[in-house]
């Protein structure tokens, strides 16, 4: 007898149906074939196992199982629970009448309990669009699949209630998540706020910028100067995420298994904020393998990534960002297929002026060697610092700044004009699609949405002179004065907005090392 079941496979950030078709027929044989991987391929052990723990047997026939389209690789255990109802209703052992009509996936315990997967809210879109009744899952996965609405998800414990679900013995309870009440329910709540730095107003100010148009920022300064109190509290100003980017963000994670289950593995609605270790490697940061997986840039896509003591990651790991900054996605090709990864992050990177920290330094004697500096700003390319929208300079809090009992103003305030800001982005782009704040715009959306007056071109063609900017630079100062306007209410880009963000691109690793 022939019987399909459906899974699923994720490429990338989407999925595709897989059909699982099994036949029963005379002999003795187990066939498995359609490019499974091992661990596809191991299925039979742990299928065996659970069925006889449940009382129920793969039967001593000749089994010959296809996944199909046979052209793409099957990866993981996922399709543990897909093989094992197909072969209990080839050999009639469930009822066969509704099987097709759900996406089943899940890997078995050797005692039939159900393992969560990877990839569910993908899957879960695919099966909508591709009109499937609803999906059978593990209980763990439940609730990310039932983010998509109009479709039935049912999470199970073991493939008992599976089992039992098809033969109408017992119903599973179906899962229902109403997504926009989750999403709006949940407020965004953290114990940061930049009332805790006492001065450092002239950073608060390059951090607000930042949030207001996506910027990237580095901060420069010596050792205690408040650069990663700073940077960790940029989330608490950004702007809320639309239910759009929520999504988005979601699938990402999914995909990656990075869902915390602990909070139900629901929708993820607040800004992602990713900090990596400096010894992370290329293909942790950017994504890839053998497996393909998204990396730390993709898991900060809608959020932050942040890079403390950005010389000290090897320069080879550094160098990959470039691209991704520039074009907002990573694309990992292989022999046989390409994915792609959605990378729209802002970047937040902190370092030291010299590996002693102290060069420059107001009060502190700078103990590197000649030419030392130099080679270690040197770890950092000329073409990723390029990247960086705004380049801050950080000096010491100095002993009255941090007695003094003045409150510094709190994230809400801040968070409020950054929102403000972000409003008005949003009504410029509101027609062009992939674009939503000023960091996204392309060179050609500068010409007209950027336009300065005859003493701003002057301003700016005296900066450029004097500071060497690049063409790259040129149109991130643009960017940037855009923002100012946009914080200060203007329709125009006027000369106090373009010097402000002139000022940001006044640092340069030759002036830092003398």
């Amino acid at each position: 007898m022939l019987v399909k079941t459906y899974g699923s496979a994720v490429h990338g950030v989407n999925a595709t149906t897989i059909t699982v078709e099994v036949n029963i027929s005379d002999g003795v044989n187990f066939s498995l074939v359609g490019l499974p991987d091992s661990a596809v391929k191991e299925s039979q052990q742990r299928i065996q196992a659970a069925l006889k723990n449940n009382n129920h047997r793969v039967p001593g026939k000749a089994i010959t199982i296809n996944m199909a389209p046979a052209d793409i690789r099957k990866e993981g255990s996922s399709y543990d629970l897909t093989i094992a109802i197909g072969i209990l209703a080839a050999s009639q052992q469930i009822k066969d009448s509704e099987v097709g009509r759900y996406i089943i996936m899940g890997e078995l315990s050797l005692d039939g309990g159900l393992q969560p997967i990877k990839g569910v809210l993908p899957i879960a879109i695919q099966a909508k669009q591709e009109g499937f009744k609803g999906m059978i899952i593990p209980t763990a996965n439940a609730r990310e699949a039932a983010i998509v609405s109009d479709l039935e998800v049912y999470g199970a414990e073991n493939i008992k209630q599976v089992i039992e679900f098809f033969n109408d013995v017992t119903p599973i309870e179906r899962t229902v998540v109403n997504t926009r009440e989750e999403f709006f329910s949940k407020q965004f709540i953290s114990e940061l706020d930049f009332s805790d730095v006492k001065g450092q107003e002239n950073i608060k100010r390059s951090l607000e910028i930042a949030a207001a148009g996506g910027h990237n920022v580095i901060l420069i300064g010596p050792p205690g100067a408040g650069k990663t109190m700073l940077a960790k509290r940029l989330p608490t100003i950004l702007p809320p995420m639309s239910l759009h980017e929520a999504l988005e963000t979601t699938k990402i994670h999914s995909v990656a298994g990075k869902m915390n289950k602990g909070d139900g593995g629901g929708l993820i609605s607040t800004r992602p904020f990713r900090s990596p270790h400096h010894t992370v490697s290329d293909v942790a940061l950017v994504g890839g393998g053998s497996f393909p997986q998204p990396g730390e840039i993709s898991l900060a896509h809608n959020g932050v990534l942040f890079l403390d003591e950005l010389p000290e990651f090897k320069r080879t790991v550094l160098e990959v960002m470039r691209q991704p900054m520039e074009d907002r996605v990573v694309t990992i090709s292989r022999a046989r297929f390409a994915v792609e990864y959605p990378a729209s992050f802002m970047l937040i990177a902190s370092m030291n002026p010299c590996p002693c920290g102290y060069f420059n330094h107001p009060e502190k004697e700078c103990q590197c060697a000649p030419g030392v500096v130099q080679r270690y700003l040197n770890k950092i390319s000329g073409p990723l610092m390029d990247r960086i929208d705004l380049h801050v300079e950080v000096v010491p809090v100095s002993f009255n700044e941090l007695t003094i009992e003045r409150t510094s103003e709190k994230s809400d305030n801040i968070r409020q004009r950054v929102i403000e800001a972000r409003n008005i982005q949003e009504e410029r782009y509101k027609d062009i699609e992939g674009v939503h704040c000023n960091a996204q715009m392309s060179s050609k959306m500068l010409r007209t949405i950027c336009k300065i007056d005859d003493s701003g071109k002057q301003l700016l063609k005296t900066a450029t002179e004097r500071l060497g900017l690049s063409a790259r630079a040129f149109d991130r100062i643009l960017k940037v004065s855009r923002t100012i306007a946009d914080l200060d209410k203007s329709a125009d880009i006027k000369p106090n907005h373009l010097a402000e963000a002139i000022q940001f691109r006044s640092l340069d690793r030759d002036s830092w090392a003398g």
